[in-house]
């Protein structure tokens, strides 16, 4: 890249070697901020969706959501000039994606939402960074040292803090949805170490477009089942203009906010981005849905929080850049 004809003076060896230097430490910044609004805009549904649940039953709920955005991402569908066929492989991660990514992880969270609050359900969604870390080592064959075994372990306390919590005099209750929620956050683990194999082949528009399709496909038959006794008058247009808003944010725009992020990110470092979803998540319940956190919870919130931090956050190498 030296094309001045003072590239053959003595300094220029000292110049050409900045770029390199400065290269090695730059921080993907936009990605950075991609993963940070797309786990702040999940939290903020999961909390809204308890609105939602009180309106839809679960399936219907989901094959709405579903329906509504595979109509706004046609367009997503078509494959770009440079993108290479769809192989065996990428077909079957992208099922893998939709199943427990859309899903699996949309009917635990909906049923465990139900069951549970938001504050609780933040809390439980803490450990999904840890989550993350775990299944990066069993399928990337990334190593856990000492301090992410330590934050695991704060996350999982955490955890089990607010699942044994009494809530309402409904102790079944609460521990039935805090399973449920619990099942969410592996399958979203589950979703992030998947996306991160899919965005080396496909852009983040079309992997969008395709697992939601897969989505619909999934919960078609439990939708309609449910569609067939449902009474669609009695919804008011509030409640459809928050499903709309929860079907544009959950399929599409967090999933394009997070693949764009992902492409330029490694799965351990991205999950540590999953900290925004608890924040927003209790913010929700607490500012919009009139909930209250306890003493309890907030120590559970905080210890989770933490061991989610201590996990994720990325080490420093000895003396080489990161």
């Amino acid at each position: 890249m030296q094309s001045s004809p003072s590239s053959a003076r003595p300094s220029a060896p000292r110049a050409a070697s900045v770029p390199p230097a400065r290269a090695a430490h730059a921080v993907p910044w936009l990605a950075y901020g991609c993963l940070a609004a797309s786990t702040s805009l999940i939290g903020s549904y999961v909390g809204l969706s308890k609105l939602l649940v009180a309106a839809f039953p679960v399936f219907l709920l989901a094959w709405l959501r579903f329906g509504m955005a595979a109509v706004i991402m046609a367009p997503w569908l078509v494959r770009t000039p440079g993108e290479a066929p769809l192989s065996r492989r990428t077909k079957g991660l992208l099922f893998l994606e939709s199943f427990f990514g859309n899903f699996l992880f949309s009917i635990c969270l909906l049923f465990g939402v139900r069951h549970s609050s938001a504050v609780v359900a933040g809390v439980i969604m803490a450990g999904i960074p840890a989550a993350v870390a775990l299944l990066s080592f069993v399928f990337l064959r990334e190593r856990i040292g000492g301090r992410v075994l330590a934050g695991i372990a704060l996350a999982v306390s955490g955890i089990a803090m607010v699942a044994l919590h009494k809530q309402d005099h409904n102790t079944a209750q609460s521990q039935w949805g805090a399973l449920l929620l619990l099942g969410a956050v592996l399958c979203e683990g589950s979703y992030v170490v998947i996306g991160k194999q899919l965005t080396q082949a496909l852009s983040a528009k079309r992997i969008s477009a395709l697992i939601n399709l897969w989505g619909l496909a999934l919960v078609t038959p439990l939708g309609l089942w449910q569609a067939l006794d449902f009474d669609f008058g009695a919804v008011d247009l509030k409640h459809w203009g928050l499903l709309l808003f929860y079907a544009v944010a959950a399929s599409m725009v967090t999933v394009w906010l997070w693949m764009q992020g992902l492409r330029h990110v490694s799965a351990p470092k991205a999950g540590v981005f999953m900290v925004f979803l608890p924040i927003s998540t209790a913010l929700i319940g607490v500012l919009f849905l009139g909930e209250t956190m306890s003493g309890l919870q907030a120590l559970a919130y905080g210890l989770a929080l933490g061991g989610v931090v201590l996990a994720t956050w990325p080490q420093r190498s000895g003396g080489s850049a990161a």
